[in-house]
């Protein structure tokens, strides 16, 4: 199987649309992958002129809005079946909501978009981190975490491990909320008293401190870590893997990637965009899809 993958342009103003054209003119990337560019009204995009027309100084509202149509448009592709995939370049968030999308980012997007519950998985060739809660103030943290959302991210965690990975029997750990796990209840008793019988319930080891448990995955210890919150996680991710990491949605009928960086406003149109962590995420994308659809095969489920 070939997968063909839809590319989307992300917001117009900051460096996705280089990085697409720099992924269009890749040898290695055409090699394994047909990509289709989308913007805001489908597939015929000139993603030259996209380079050139938009600056960071343009109006945020209509570069978010454009930054939302093509995802809808990428997404409605997906769902057809004429793509096999997508890859995100990265949008704005106060764009897309000045630009009329409520949703936070791409992942509260695609949920809403395919009707599914999803979560984010940040990966690398070091270490694995899905988020338990995305982007949440971290007061609402808290609360947020109940052993149903924590039964929830666990299934689409391991399902996500199987289906993209190849992984059969996942090893899965859960970071802790409070320093020291809460060392006993002194430091709050949300790990003892919620997440540790959720992570028995859903077949999660730990909680363990956020200080060691992503160094144990690094080690081989653990195949993913979920983290409670938002910043715990990205901040491992990115510490271990910056330029390498890729930015993965757990739960989707398809395949999504991203790269494990923002828009880069500040270095739009100077031809300094980097586009190594795009590039990995059309090569996770791609083999993703390819193991998703062996999987599908595989087990007979609908695809």
């Amino acid at each position: 199987m070939r997968p063909r993958l839809a590319v989307t342009l992300g917001d117009p103003r900051g460096i996705g649309p280089e990085l697409v054209q720099a992924a269009l003119a890749d040898g290695a990337l055409r090699a394994i992958a047909d990509l289709v560019p989308v913007g805001p009204r489908g597939t015929v995009v000139d993603v030259q002129e996209a380079t050139g027309r938009w600056r960071p100084g343009d109006a945020a509202a209509a570069a978010g809005r454009a930054a939302g149509d093509a995802v809808v448009r990428a997404t409605e592709l997906a769902m057809a079946g004429a793509v096999h995939g997508l890859v995100t370049a990265p949008l704005d968030k106060a764009a897309l909501l000045a630009g009329g999308y409520a949703d936070p980012g791409h992942t509260e997007l695609l949920a809403r978009l395919t009707g599914r519950a999803t979560a984010m998985c940040l990966a690398s060739d070091r270490l694995r981190v899905v988020l338990a809660t995305t982007h949440r103030s971290l007061r609402e943290v808290p609360d947020a975490l109940t052993p149903d959302v924590i039964a929830a991210v666990a299934a689409l965690t391991r399902a996500g491990l199987v289906e993209w990975f190849g992984i059969a029997a996942p090893r899965i750990a859960l970071c802790a909320l409070n320093p020291h796990a809460g060392d006993g209840g002194r430091f709050g008793d949300e790990d003892d008293r919620v997440l540790a019988p959720a992570a028995r319930a859903a077949g999660l080891a730990g909680p363990f401190p956020a200080d060691t448990v992503f160094v144990r995955a690094m080690r081989g210890e653990f195949d993913a870590v979920i983290a409670p919150y938002h910043d715990v996680g990205m901040t491992a991710i990115k510490v271990a893997s910056f330029g390498r990491g890729v930015n993965c949605t757990f739960g989707l009928p398809f395949p999504r990637t991203s790269p494990d960086h923002g828009t880069a406003l500040d270095i739009a149109g100077q031809g300094k965009a980097d586009p190594s962590s795009f590039f990995a995420a059309v090569r996770v994308a791609a083999e993703a899809a390819v193991a998703r659809a062996a999987h599908v095969r595989g087990s007979g489920a609908p695809r």
